[in-house]
C-alpha cells in the first residue's frame, strides 16, 4: 500500500502482471505547449503508446496526490488549468504538504514513475545544464535525478536552448549511459545532429531493452537515457535554430528572466520567432518518443518475462 500514490486501475493491472507501461510528464502540458495544442499533444502522445501495446500513464499531482495515470477526464481539467505549479524533486513536499496540483517536471516524473514500478518514461528533451552556470550555477535537477533513479528516458537528447557539452559532461560524472538510438550523435532537440559524439548506440527496441537489464542486473541505480533524433520530416536546420537561441538567451537576460520561468520564456520566444516551426517540432518529436519508449517497454517486457 501507498497512501501518496494513485495509480489508475489499468495502470495497475498491467505493472501487476509485467505487461509495458510508459510514464509521462505533465509539465510538458502545463508549461511547455500553448493551449489546445497541449492536450492535443498529450491525448497524441498516449495514442501512440497504446498503438504499439504498452499502457500510457501521464504523472502529475492531484490535491496532494501523487497520481501514475491521470484519466482521460483529468487530462482535459488539467490542460485547460492555470496557475498549475511547476514541480520538480525540491517541490513536492510542499505541494504534497499544500494539497495542490502540480505538473511533474522530468525530474519528478521519473521519481514517482520509479515509486509506482514503471520502467520507461518518455519526454521531449532532457533539462541540463543553463548557458552562464559557472556563474551562476543554474543547473536542471533533472541531472541528479537521471543519476540516482532507475527509470530509462526516451527523448530527442536535451532542450537546445541549454549547455549541450556540459550537460553530456554531467552525465557521464554522474555515471548516466547516454545512449543513441539509431545515432551516434546527440540530438539538439529540434536539430538532428549537434555534433556531440555518444559513446554507445542501439538500433532496435531490444537492443534498448538488453542494455536497461544489463545495466541494472550489474547493480546500477541510475536511469538510461535514449537519445532518438527527431521525426526526418520535422528536423530544423542548425544555423537557423542556433540564431533564434542566441536572440532568445539576450532577450530572457534582458527581461531578467530566472529559474523556473527560463525554459518556458525561451521556448515560447523561439515558437514566435521560428514563426511555429519549433511548435511544430516539438509535438512531432514528442510523440515519436512516446511511440518509441513503447516499443522499447515491449521488448524489456518481454525480455524479463522469458
Amino acid at each position: 500500500m501507498d497512501n501518496a500514490l494513485f495509480i489508475r486501475e489499468d495502470v495497475a493491472a498491467a505493472l501487476h502482471a509485467g505487461r509495458p507501461v510508459v510514464a509521462l510528464e505533465s509539465t510538458v502540458i502545463a508549461h511547455g505547449l500553448p493551449r489546445p495544442q497541449n492536450l492535443e499533444t498529450a491525448r497524441a502522445m498516449e495514442a501512440a503508446v497504446r498503438e504499439e501495446g504498452a499502457i500510457p500513464a501521464t504523472i502529475a499531482i492531484l490535491k496532494g496526490q501523487l497520481v501514475a495515470g491521470l484519466s482521460s477526464e483529468q487530462l482535459e481539467t488539467f490542460a485547460a488549468t492555470d496557475g498549475i505549479a511547476k514541480v520538480s524533486r525540491a517541490d513536492l513536499a510542499a505541494v504534497v504538504a499544500a494539497r495542490q496540483t502540480g505538473a511533474t517536471t522530468v525530474a519528478a516524473t521519473m521519481l514517482i514513475a520509479a515509486r509506482a514500478g514503471i520502467r520507461t518514461f518518455a519526454t521531449g528533451g532532457i533539462g541540463g545544464v543553463h548557458h552562464g552556470a559557472e556563474l551562476n550555477f543554474d543547473i536542471s535537477a533533472d541531472l541528479p535525478e537521471i543519476a540516482r533513479t532507475p527509470v530509462a528516458i526516451v527523448c530527442a537528447g536535451a532542450k537546445a536552448i541549454l549547455d549541450l557539452p556540459r550537460t553530456l559532461e554531467i552525465l557521464e560524472t554522474f555515471g548516466v549511459p547516454v545512449v543513441g538510438y539509431g545515432t551516434n550523435t546527440f540530438p539538439a532537440f529540434y536539430v538532428e545532429d549537434s555534433g556531440l559524439p555518444l559513446p554507445s548506440r542501439v538500433d532496435t527496441p531490444a537492443d534498448a531493452a538488453h542494455l536497461m537489464q544489463a545495466h541494472w542486473k550489474l547493480g546500477m541505480s541510475s536511469g538510461i537515457v535514449f537519445c532518438n533524433p527527431p521525426p526526418s520530416g520535422s528536423v530544423l536546420g542548425k544555423q537557423a535554430v542556433d540564431a533564434w537561441i542566441a536572440e532568445a538567451l539576450q532577450s530572457a537576460t534582458t527581461a531578467g528572466i530566472r529559474g523556473k520561468a527560463v525554459t518556458p520564456y525561451l521556448l515560447d520566444y523561439l515558437a514566435k520567432a521560428s514563426h511555429g516551426q519549433t511548435l511544430e517540432t516539438n509535438i512531432a518529436l514528442l510523440v515519436n518518443n512516446a511511440r518509441v519508449a513503447a516499443q522499447i517497454a515491449n521488448a524489456y517486457s518481454v525480455l524479463n518475462s522469458a
